[in-house]
């Protein structure tokens, strides 16, 4: 499918989970700042199997406001398949993400826009001075995004912000799974994109839970892990597997030297007198390279199963589009994450 050809300049999309009371006057402020902005723009909001009455509010919106488009997830899929839904259906020349939950204000656009003109391809946003709990969501953040500042060498402050604005083209290049939503300004630096960051305000929730907390923390240094491993050696895994396993085989084969020495020389029984020794050099040529070839092949299978048979990472429940579309029987389907529009 495809659309009518009708320019739309920027694309709004938010992810809602459980936001039902935040939905009324997040729509208000974006419009209110969009319609100032005065070029062509839409809407994209993603119910992410809420339990409450968000995609209902969701839908009063939709009825009302024809730049509004909305998708509803079967179940809660998280946030990253939510953005990438939305992205999906987004055709924006330029694409804004934010938070459903008002902690991200959206005067703030005009600020990424004009960094978007400036030449970059990414602006991120920064938040400077965090109001959240100190030892629950500030430290655990901070530690992470140092971790990934390094290991990814992209010198950002804030990774985790959901408050990003992308171009189009960025975006499709990108595969996402797992949780990698934060991360696409490192995959996207990695193939030469610019990248900027803009300072944002952080406000505390009006209303509504977070669904954030300390146990994330462990699943974002995992991914950073995954991330740091496509970043630097999908194309060039030998470099970092081949220097474990050279390191073990290495160690085994000059512990087996020596046991052999210690043979020939002093007929010693190796099995009986250095019976462990022989076995930690077995262990260090074998065990290493198996398990660090099970992480080495879970990593291409992952990647290969995602973006080579485009699996999709989410289900739909329903699409609602205002677009009038086009279908050219002679284009071929395609599997995607998204229904007919």
């Amino acid at each position: 499918m495809r659309d009518n050809g009708e320019r739309i300049a920027y694309s709004i999309v938010v992810p809602f989970y459980n936001e039902q009371e935040s939905i009324p006057p997040l729509y208000m402020k974006i419009t209110e700042v969009m319609d100032a902005v005065g070029e062509p723009y839409e809407m994209v909001f993603v119910d992410d199997g809420s339990r409450d009455d968000t995609y209902k509010v969701l839908l009063e919106t939709y009825n009302h406001d024809r730049r509004v488009n909305l998708v509803r997830l079967r179940r809660n899929f998280g946030q990253t398949a939510a953005l990438k839904a939305g992205f999906d259906l987004a055709r924006g020349e330029v694409v804004l993400s934010m938070d459903g939950d008002l902690q991200h204000d959206p005067e703030e656009i005009p600020v990424f826009l004009e960094k978007i003109k400036d030449g970059y391809d990414i602006v991120s946003g920064w938040r400077i001075e965090r109001k959240d709990a100190w030892l629950t969501r500030r430290l655990p953040s901070h530690v992470a995004n140092w971790c990934m500042a390094r290991l990814s060498g992209l010198d950002l402050h804030d990774f985790g912000t959901t408050f990003k604005a992308y171009r189009r083209e960025i975006l499709s290049e990108i595969h996402l799974y797992g949780d990698l939503h934060r991360f696409i300004p490192a995959l996207a630096s990695w193939s030469g994109a610019r990248v900027a960051e803009v300072p944002i305000k952080n406000t505390l929730r009006k209303s509504g839970k977070s669904n954030y907390g300390l146990r994330r923390t462990t699943r974002v240094l995992l991914d950073l892990l995954s991330v740091k491993f496509l970043l630097d050696y999908s194309t060039k895994p030998l470099h970092f597997f081949g220097l474990f396993g050279l390191l073990g085989t290495s160690a085994g084969l000059a512990i087996s030297l020596i046991l052999l020495f210690q043979k020939l020389a002093y007929s010693e029984d190796i099995m009986v007198q250095h019976g462990p020794l022989l076995l930690l050099g077995i262990a260090l040529v074998v065990s290493g390279i198996q398990f660090l070839s099970l992480g080495l092949l879970g990593e291409m299978v992952a990647r290969t199963y995602y973006e080579t048979q485009n699996k999709p990472i989410y289900s739909v429940r329903e699409v609602k589009s205002h677009r009038k579309e086009l279908v050219d029987p002679a284009e071929p389907s395609r599997p995607t994450g998204m229904t007919d529009r």
